[in-house]
């Protein structure tokens, strides 16, 4: 299944901004369309290996909490 959702990266983790739903474990691939994203200069092998290991831990430390308040799709769109 393919479904588009958007998410703004921040302090480290993905925060979605469509109200959307997925069962706790479901693996996710993301594609980045900014083109304000650069990769990191990072040549060596195992450096690449550490940083990415990094780069999960500080996404799993930034779950969501299963109290949070439920946003409706109202909440969530800019007011200007």
């Amino acid at each position: 299944m393919s479904q588009a959702l958007k998410a703004i990266y921040q302090k480290g983790a993905f925060i979605l901004q469509t109200d959307f739903e997925l069962p706790e474990g479901t693996e996710v691939e993301l594609f980045i369309q900014s083109p304000q994203v650069t990769s990191p200069l990072i040549s060596d092998a195992g450096a690449k290996q550490r940083f990415l290991s990094s780069l999960v831990e500080r996404m799993q430390q930034n779950l969501i909490p299963p109290n949070a308040p439920r946003f409706t799709r109202e909440m969530l769109h800019e007011r200007r």
